[in-house]
């Protein structure tokens, strides 16, 4: 039997907004950020589960604002001048940098550059009274920052995300086949996105279309 060879090329990420989906999940954030200019103190804490969007949204504020983004966990040998010279920073998964002097004070620096004259966006899975920071002086601040919730996706986020990526691989799919998905899933994007693939490759490998059988086959296959 002649199998269909399958490549597991990567992915390129596009973080552009015309593929950020708005539902309940995430609206109230993008309102946040798009009112960027009118943070009180120049800063907002954008707090949400893995894979709520978080990396999307602070990216298309990057774009809004012209900001630099860095890991937390890359402050402590970052030239700090260098990224607040850009008058809007993103500092991105903020609590890496807990426990680790360095980049607790560099993060300290950096927010008292930024927020002088300028914009800080900082991104956590948890606000900052849950990291564990060592530094008080940078918990104080972090704390005081108002705080835009992300989410975990819900049913309408999942189920645009799922067409838009199915449309992206050309790929038409049976319109029961996405309530399905969405109910058996992780909820979250990353989650969808590798669903998508695997769904792919064992669509191609087996020389037959995407439907809610072959789909069963990866999610249930003990029924």
């Amino acid at each position: 039997m002649i199998r269909q060879l399958t490549f597991d090329l990567p992915a390129r990420t596009a973080f552009r907004r015309e593929d950020f989906f708005v539902s309940p999940a995430n609206a109230t954030a993008l309102a946040a950020l798009d009112d960027w200019r009118a943070w009180p103190g120049g800063k907002m804490l954008l707090v949400g589960p893995k894979g709520s969007g978080k990396t999307h949204l602070a990216r298309l504020w990057a774009a809004e604002a012209g900001a630099a983004c860095i890991p937390a966990s890359d402050l402590a040998t970052a030239d700090l001048p260098a990224l607040s010279a850009h008058g809007a920073v993103a500092v991105e998964d903020a609590e890496t940098c807990a426990g680790q002097a360095g980049a607790e004070a560099a993060f300290f620096h950096l927010h008292n550059l930024v927020t002088q004259a300028g914009h800080l966006l900082v991104t956590a899975a948890h606000p900052p009274r849950d990291w564990g920071l060592s530094l008080p002086d940078l918990a104080s601040r972090l704390q005081a920052a108002p705080v835009a919730r992300l989410e975990a996706p819900d049913d309408a986020l999942l189920s645009a995300v799922l067409i838009k990526l199915f449309a992206d691989r050309q790929i038409t799919v049976p319109p029961t086949l996405i309530p399905y998905l969405v109910q058996r899933m992780e909820r979250s994007i990353d989650a969808a996105r590798a669903l998508v693939a695997r769904l792919d490759a064992h669509a191609l490998a087996a020389g037959r279309p995407i439907t809610r059988q072959l789909a069963a086959e990866l999610l249930d296959p003990g029924n």
